[in-house]
């Protein structure tokens, strides 16, 4: 299987108004370990392999152990390796990345609402739905990950 396009050679200015949300995520107040640990599940769900490499090197880079990087998709069953505003963005991730026809359960959103912020909600809410978007280039054109390219 091979790239099928370089998507940020053919629409420049689209990719970097991708950058710019990943820019203002970045600088949004969360931690980078709560974000990496956000797009990585959300890369899970989606089946992105280029996001899962980018977001596991990520993580392992930052010092996460990777005992917690492989327990990541199960997260639910990880007692206490991830915290509760962790526990909180990664349930929330997992409800908006899976809309499906149902949209977000109320029970769902108070709980996100119970652990963040309006800004903080709606900034996570970006990172998410940010990433289902890198997501679906990366998937839609065979973005290779770099264990395939190395």
């Amino acid at each position: 299987m091979s790239q099928r396009m370089n998507y940020y050679a053919a629409s420049p200015a689209g990719m970097k108004a991708l950058g710019v949300v990943y820019a203002h995520v970045r600088q949004s107040g969360f931690s980078s370990r709560l974000v990496d640990l956000v797009f990585l599940r959300v890369s899970q769900i989606n089946g992105c392999a280029y996001c899962i490499d980018t977001h596991s090197r990520d993580l392992l880079k930052a010092g996460l152990p990777v005992e917690h990087l492989v327990l990541v998709a199960v997260w639910p069953e990880a007692g206490s390796i991830f915290d509760e505003r962790e526990k909180a963005a990664l349930a929330w991730a997992e409800v908006v990345t899976r809309l499906g026809d149902r949209g977000v359960p109320d029970d769902a959103y108070s709980a996100a609402a119970a652990a963040f912020g309006e800004k903080q909600l709606v900034d996570l809410t970006i990172a998410i739905g940010l990433m289902n978007a890198y997501n679906r280039v990366a998937i839609s054109f065979r973005a290779m990950p770099m264990a395939l390219v190395a």
